[in-house]
């Protein structure tokens, strides 16, 4: 199991980063019952290793005029590497996409699409996506309101397994 590589204070600090991204490495070293210097250390190191791809603000989308949050199912005509590879690469170019995952099942990808209307993104989705090369099908879902919306694991899961197993 991957976290198992972690010790228990670099699972906390991680666990502490994913609440509150902007807290001091002060706070930070004090939280996870350590002094500020190898705290610092070890977040680098996370950082290095990959386990923290990164900061960001959590922006509310309908407060900045993206009113339309809508999920689309794609089907491609074909799902050979260079074919799946090359619809991720437009994912990564379209910025209405905000998130591109890749399906086992009848669905290839679901694409998560923020727009500011709905004419917006009914021009996205007539003019890019479905006349993409290999796009044979596309369902889509608007969302009417998100229930949760929690970043990054469940930490806690992955203690009480740890715990459970020593």
């Amino acid at each position: 199991m991957a976290g198992t590589r972690l010790d228990p204070i670099d699972r906390k600090i991680l666990a502490e980063l994913q609440a509150d991204g902007r807290m001091t490495n002060v706070e930070l070293a004090k939280r996870v019952g350590i002094s500020a210097p190898p705290c610092l250390r070890r977040v680098r190191t996370l950082e290095e290793a990959g386990y923290i791809r990164g900061y960001h603000a959590k922006v509310d989308p309908r407060e900045l005029g993206f009113e339309v949050q809508v999920f689309a199912m794609v089907g491609l005509q074909s799902q050979a590497e260079a074919d799946l590879s090359a619809f991720e690469a437009r994912c990564r170019a379209w910025p209405l996409v905000r998130e591109c995952h890749m399906l086992n099942g009848e669905v290839d990808f679901i694409l998560k699409c923020v727009a500011p209307d709905l004419s917006t993104f009914q021009s996205f989705l007539t003019e890019q996506l479905t006349a993409a090369d290999n796009v044979g099908s596309v369902k889509t879902s608007l969302v009417i309101r998100c229930a949760k919306d929690d970043p990054g694991v469940p930490f806690e899961i992955l203690e009480e397994r740890l715990n459970r197993s020593a």
